[in-house]
């Protein structure tokens, strides 16, 4: 989550750099990165005979690297990639690359604020995190899944801690897998161990567990819940409340659960990606009422409209009374938003972002290679080579609009009304 406050929200186009010109500087040009508050672009070059870089506004990191990839800006504006140097791999802030280097590194997240920086590391083949260049002061053979906690300063992951053969199937179904927090596993072993979810406040961790090769249930901070289920997916945190739900499979359906009970009356053929809304008042996910059919729903009532082949990108709105979600048929995706389809099919849709005062929902949308923004349903005027995700102003009344057109980057702060009319 980024702070708006501070950024330029005059009126106006602002160009930031002629990216078209770069392919003459470099070797080869990658894929670009524009900046939160759109004053910056960047992309990963290829500077020489086996040196790669970044380029940031037209210019170049002075540090170069044998490999880069995984380029991110953060919340903050700080500009991330995983480098590699003398045979090692690293994060590099800015051009900096961390003091330590690793055998590997996969994964980087940043803490809300983007102050805190983890990486998911391995080293001489073992496996864990590192948090603004330390890693954890213990490691593990296998680490499959990778969280932090909102402010960055903790972070966890699926570990196995037991080693064992293809064959020793009796030792495997003992368990051999568990769940790390900065660097300590769980007392106990279980058969899998899935996916670890930080609570708002940072101070535990719950993940998805099989006791059994048949029973699948909660574990949080290493206690199971009392109840186990035919199987189960990802839990979350109620950010107010602190209680763990997660979706549960029950008789052949599926349905919502909380501390280990059943919460929804309601039961599907399918249920995952749940979500609370800001205040915690409601619960939302992502629902098949019926096979090949999905849909949203709200507190255990679906809506009505459905879709054949996948719905992803699900938000709320900031003050909680409202959804938008990306839904795909066939090859044709769609916005549809409190159940209403918008007018327009695509072939790409982005994650939908809602104004502040959650009257207004912009969206990143791609057709015949062409990318746009539309808002409420209805597209700008213009259509661009790229544009980024957009950005509302703190009052709402404006739209930060990142682009790429005919070899340049611009920044554009529109007021709303140029697309609303």
């Amino acid at each position: 989550m980024f702070d708006s406050n501070n950024w330029d929200w005059e009126t106006g186009e602002r160009p930031i750099a002629q990216t078209g010109d770069w392919k003459n500087k470099f070797e080869w040009v990658e894929e670009f990165q524009a900046s939160p508050d759109g004053e910056k672009v960047a992309a990963i070059v290829k500077t020489g005979e086996g040196e790669f870089s970044v380029c940031v506004n037209g210019d170049a990191w002075e540090n170069t690297f044998d490999k880069c990839w995984y380029l991110r800006f953060g919340p903050d504006g700080r500009l991330i990639c995983i480098v590699s140097a003398d045979m090692e791999w690293t994060v590099a802030v800015d051009g900096q690359p961390w003091e330590k280097g690793f055998g590997y590194v996969m994964e980087v997240k940043f803490s809300e604020d983007g102050k805190n920086i983890c990486a998911f590391i391995q080293q001489d083949t073992q496996y864990g995190a590192a948090i603004n260049g330390e890693p954890w002061g213990n490691l593990f053979l296998n680490m499959t899944t990778f969280a932090i906690s909102r402010d960055g300063q903790h972070a966890a992951g699926a570990v196995q801690t037991e080693k064992f053969a293809e064959a020793e199937v009796f030792k495997f179904q003992a368990g051999c897998f568990s769940a790390a927090v900065d660097g300590k596993a769980w007392d106990k072993n279980f058969i899998n161990v899935w996916n670890a979810a930080f609570s708002h406040d940072g101070t535990k961790v719950a993940a998805d567990v099989r006791t059994s090769l048949y029973d699948y249930t909660i574990v949080v901070n290493g206690t199971p819940w009392s109840e186990s289920f035919q199987c189960i997916w990802e839990p979350i945190f109620n950010p107010t409340t602190g209680a763990v739900v997660a979706p549960v499979r029950m008789a052949g359906k599926w349905t919502m659960a909380q501390d280990g009970r059943a919460m929804w009356d309601s039961s599907f053929v399918q249920c995952w990606n749940q979500m609370f809304s800001p205040d915690a008042s409601k619960l939302a996910a992502i629902v098949a009422p019926k096979y090949g059919r999905w849909t949203v729903a709200v507190d255990g009532q679906p809506w009505h409209t459905t879709f054949g082949d996948m719905i992803m990108d699900a938000v709320f709105s900031p003050d909680g009374t409202r959804i938008a979600a990306v839904g795909k048929e066939g090859y044709e995706w769609s916005v549809f938003v409190d159940d209403t389809v918008w007018d327009g099919i695509y072939d790409v849709v982005w994650e939908p972002v809602f104004g502040p005062d959650s009257q207004n929902v912009a969206v990143k949308v791609e057709k015949k290679g062409r990318q746009t923004i539309l808002m409420n349903g209805k597209p700008w005027k213009r259509d661009c080579e790229q544009v980024w995700d957009p950005v509302f102003s703190p009052d709402g009344s404006k739209l930060l609009v990142r682009s790429i057109e005919n070899g340049k980057y611009a920044r554009r702060v529109l007021p709303i009304t140029e697309i609303t009319g």
